[in-house]
């Protein structure tokens, strides 16, 4: 035998709403929604007159997806963490709280790269440009191309020492 709540909480999980609606409560953009569910982060059904409508419990994948872009998250880890779940279901709060111990060592990282970007702001990016008078004092003769392409001193890389004359 069925309890009440056991009927209501799926007939509100069968409950399917319109993409303006989802895009209200979500507080996101219809096109925001469309692009997510191109990028396989979302699913819709069309109506008879070939509108989008969601599932209500898309509103909470919605909501995971936009705290996981405001941790830094790109679209990619985002899906993975996603499909990491098992059928493809919605996040839960111990889902949330598993996937945010996982990216904690990415944040770091992200952290520690705004802080060395924070205290070299003023300073050459190793960026290789040789366009500012001061690149020929923090990397003489583009000496940082030789660790890669792009702003080297910005990925962590240290500024090459200068020899006294």
């Amino acid at each position: 035998m069925m309890t009440a709540g056991a009927g209501s909480r799926r007939r509100e999980r069968d409950v399917m709403i319109p993409i303006g609606d989802l895009a209200r409560r979500a507080g996101v953009k219809a096109s925001a929604l469309r692009f997510y569910e191109a990028e396989g982060l979302l699913a819709s059904a069309r109506s008879a007159g070939g509108r989008r409508h969601y599932p209500r419990a898309e509103l909470r994948r919605v909501a995971f997806i936009r705290a996981a872009q405001a941790v830094g998250l790109s679209l990619d880890e985002i899906r993975s963490a996603l499909a990491s779940l098992p059928g493809n279901r919605t996040p839960t709060k111990a889902d949330w709280e598993k996937l945010s111990r996982g990216w904690r060592p990415l944040l770091d990282e992200k952290i520690a790269q705004m802080t060395r970007l924070r205290d070299t702001l003023t300073n050459c990016i190793g960026c290789g440009c040789l366009s500012l008078k001061a690149c020929a004092l923090y990397n003489p003769g583009d000496a940082a191309a030789a660790k890669g392409a792009g702003a080297r001193y910005l990925m962590g890389d240290r500024a090459i020492a200068l020899k006294a004359p």
